[in-house]
Parts: structure tokens; C-alpha cells; sequence
């Protein structure tokens, strides 16, 4: 319990901007030209270890996944880095909290299966792809984080950590989170919250410094309109995201890809 407070961050916006900035010296397999993605499970192994203590998952944790246990126990837990002698005891450990081995119990149950969200992240890619041919389409892989991000977007891939998408029942999430932040915290955000963080990584704000917080929430508006458009659904319903549709009507012939690299839409 204790573990799990010291790592909480201090608000859902922060923390979209700090996992976007991170980038990750490669990730899960080659860069498709396809854009069907099946979501790479991680998280299974990291289960198999963090309740057995498995050593044949640590293993395939470190030899099949790599880049992901590095993103996962140096910048996600921020344990240490993972040639320390002791790391992979201090991961154990880590996880032995209850609430932790409650989590990694009921992230096992609700996502036996993914098969929704790889045909609806395929989907939603393959808009992407018309309105932006040349974007590249990212491995996706899921991971049970421990309540720290949501999504990390390292160079060509997308981590899912799915211990923040239990729903907004979920009895946990109420004694560390706001009534609107539990919102957000679903299954069916999965999708749209990947692209909007990716989105993000590929068309960064000015890392200069320069940048007023208005700025950065009219650029993450844009991002919202467009997975909104990509979606066909209203997910983000926010003063910029209509800030932006109302933008988009007044320029019909802008195309996204014009959309996501002007930075003069006033």
C-alpha cells in the first residue's frame, strides 16, 4: 500500500505529457506496413513472475521484451536500472503488496482476452493511414504498471498499462483517485487514449520551453478532435476539442495531417 502512494502521480494530464515525452532505443518486433495490430501480452508473463516468482518468465521477460522491461522497471517503477544484481528481487518484492497481487488477479480476469481492442485499435490505425499514409504504425504491448501511467509511448511502440483501465467501479481506484479521473479509467478508453498519446509523440508541442499552458492544452485539444474524427465518436469532450471543431468548420479544406502540424489555428 505504501509503494502504491508513493508513485501515484499528481494528475492525469502530467502524466500524458511526461509519458510522451519518453523515448525508447527500439521495442516488440519490426515496424508493419500493415496496420492490423494485435496487442503483445506482456503482461502475462509479468503476472506468471510477479505470483509465482516463475524464473522462466523472468527469462522471457528479459530476452523476448527487452526494451519493455527496461521502460517498465527503470522509468514506469523507477526501481533502479536493470543491471543492478538484485533487480529482479527488488521487482518481486515490489509487487507483493495485496493490492498489487489483487490487481494483477482482476487485470488476469477482465483481459483474458483483447480480441475487441486489436480489431478496434486495427480499425482505427487504418483510418489513420488514409488521412496519414506515411505514419508509422506502432507494436502495442500491454503491461500491468501498478497504477503509475496509463500509456508509454517509447519510439515505435505503445505500452497499455491496463491496471489503469479496470472501470469505473473498480473498488480500488476509489481510495486513490477523483470521481473524474475513475471516469476515464475504462476498457473502452483504451483505444482512443493510445492515440491521442501517440499522436502526441509524433506531433510534439515546441519542447523549447517557450510553450504557455494554453498552448499545450490547444494542441492536445487538436489531438483529441482527431481521434474523436478517427473514432466516429465524441470521447473527448473538452473546451479546446470544440475549440478545434469549430476551427475545422470555419477551414473545411485543411486536412488532418495540415491540422496536427499548424500551430497558427487561432
Amino acid at each position: 500500500m505504501k509503494a502504491i502512494k508513493q508513485i501515484l502521480f499528481a494528475s492525469l494530464l502530467s502524466v500524458m505529457l511526461h509519458a510522451c515525452q519518453w523515448k525508447l532505443p527500439g521495442g516488440i518486433g519490426s515496424e508493419e506496413e500493415s496496420a492490423d495490430i494485435s496487442v503483445a501480452r506482456y503482461d502475462r508473463l509479468q503476472s506468471r513472475y510477479l505470483t509465482t516468482g516463475d524464473f522462466s518468465a523472468l527469462q522471457s521477460m528479459n530476452t523476448t521484451y527487452p526494451m519493455e522491461t527496461r521502460t517498465l522497471v527503470e522509468n514506469v517503477l523507477q526501481l533502479g536500472t536493470v543491471d543492478l544484481p538484485d533487480i529482479n528481487e527488488r521487482l518481486l518484492r515490489f509487487y507483493q503488496d495485496s493490492t498489487l497481487q489483487t490487481i494483477i488477479a482482476d487485470v488476469e480476469k477482465q483481459y483474458s482476452s483483447m480480441d475487441d481492442i486489436n480489431k478496434e485499435m486495427s480499425e482505427t490505425f487504418r483510418k489513420l493511414r488514409k488521412e496519414i499514409p506515411d505514419i508509422p504504425v506502432p507494436v502495442v504491448y500491454a503491461q500491468i504498471g501498478a497504477l503509475t501511467q496509463s500509456i508509454v509511448v517509447g519510439d515505435g511502440t505503445i505500452g497499455v498499462c491496463l491496471d489503469k483501465y479496470l472501470g469505473s467501479d473498480y473498488a480500488i481506484y476509489k481510495r486513490y483517485y477523483l470521481d473524474y479521473q475513475i471516469e476515464s479509467m475504462t476498457r473502452e478508453r483504451i483505444v482512443p487514449d493510445c492515440l491521442t498519446f501517440y499522436l502526441l509523440s509524433i506531433y510534439p508541442l515546441d519542447s523549447s520551453g517557450s510553450s504557455t499552458q494554453v498552448m499545450r492544452d490547444r494542441h492536445i485539444g487538436k489531438m483529441m478532435w482527431v481521434v474523436n474524427k478517427l473514432m466516429d465518436r465524441k470521447v473527448f469532450d473538452t473546451p479546446y476539442v470544440k475549440r478545434t471543431e469549430r476551427y475545422m468548420q470555419k477551414h473545411r479544406k485543411l486536412t488532418i495531417e495540415q491540422l496536427l502540424l499548424t500551430h497558427n489555428d487561432k
